[in-house]
């Protein structure tokens, strides 16, 4: 199939990318790496007035860190920002999650803005920016706006962005000492989206876990933390609070099957991740 016809603009600068942006409102589509786009468009799930092309901007942020944080641009690519991820052991869950991305003709040009800005709640960027606590950066005329990544993603390809807004940087916290990260998904092939991922994260202070992050994705309409399963592992790690996690996790979040995979198996696939990153992160606790 063919795209429908659309226009094509490679503004030079922010400005006028924006420009564009407030002028076309819902017609209008940004397109960095279009590892996602190109094929929605050549399927007509996607049939955008006109294109904006931000390649050619001069200025935009690009991979940033500092004390604090992880600064990265819309143009910076998956395997950029996994080189970056994979020398600093903070940033494990980014490198773990990114490693998962497709394959690497499509993580060389693929963009992580791209990725959250398409919201598809099998992809891997969504969850792990639930689970950092990032913050998405949107800019217009108007000005600039952060949003948390817990108030960004509304549902399947749906986010807090309006039409005349762009994703200019997502931002992960740097994360505080004591943090440890696990990733696993499980798909159908290496490569292809998850049926049922997890992000996990584990604060161990003084032997005891005293803060917990679990962000599942592929399951539902959006990546989802399991509140009540992140309390069950509170205190001394132990085996008892990961299989009470796991049964927690399976039993408190809406789960919705898609033709191919029923509500129960991925509600099965949640309970076997959740025992199977969990128990990785917690041997070696002080305790175990």
């Amino acid at each position: 199939m063919k795209p429908a016809p659309f226009a094509y603009a490679a503004p030079r600068s922010l400005d006028e990318a924006l420009a564009l942006l407030a002028e076309h409102g819902d017609e209008a589509q940004i397109i960095a790496g279009g590892q996602s786009l190109v094929p929605m468009l050549a399927l007509r799930m996607a049939t955008p007035g006109i294109l904006v092309d931000i390649n050619r901007i001069a200025g935009l942020p690009g991979l940033l860190e500092d004390d604090a944080a992880l600064t990265v641009g819309p143009c910076v690519r998956h395997a950029e920002l996994l080189r970056h991820a994979g020398r600093h052991r903070h940033w494990s869950l980014i490198a773990a999650a990114v490693r998962e991305v497709a394959h690497p003709g499509i993580r060389n040009r693929g963009t992580l803005c791209g990725s959250i800005a398409l919201a598809d709640p099998a992809a891997e960027a969504p969850a792990y920016a639930l689970a950092l606590d990032a913050e998405i950066v949107l800019s217009s005329l108007s000005g600039e706006r952060r949003v948390p990544a817990r108030k960004f993603f509304r549902g399947v390809y749906e986010t807090a962005r309006a039409p005349d807004e762009m994703i200019t940087a997502v931002t992960f916290p740097r994360p505080a000492p004591g943090w440890r990260f696990g990733f696993q998904e499980i798909a159908r092939r290496h490569g292809d989206y998850a049926i049922a991922g997890l992000c996990a994260g584990l604060r161990l202070e003084a032997g005891r876990i005293t803060e917990v992050e679990l962000v599942y994705f592929g399951i539902a309409d959006r990546p989802m933390r399991a509140p009540q399963a992140e309390r069950s592992l509170l205190g001394e790690p132990n085996a008892d609070a990961v299989k009470e996690a796991a049964a927690a996790a399976g039993a408190e979040l809406e789960v919705e099957g898609t033709g191919e995979s029923s509500a129960a198996l991925k509600r099965q696939l949640m309970r076997v991740l959740t025992e199977r990153v969990l128990t990785k992160l917690i041997v070696g606790a002080p305790g175990q």
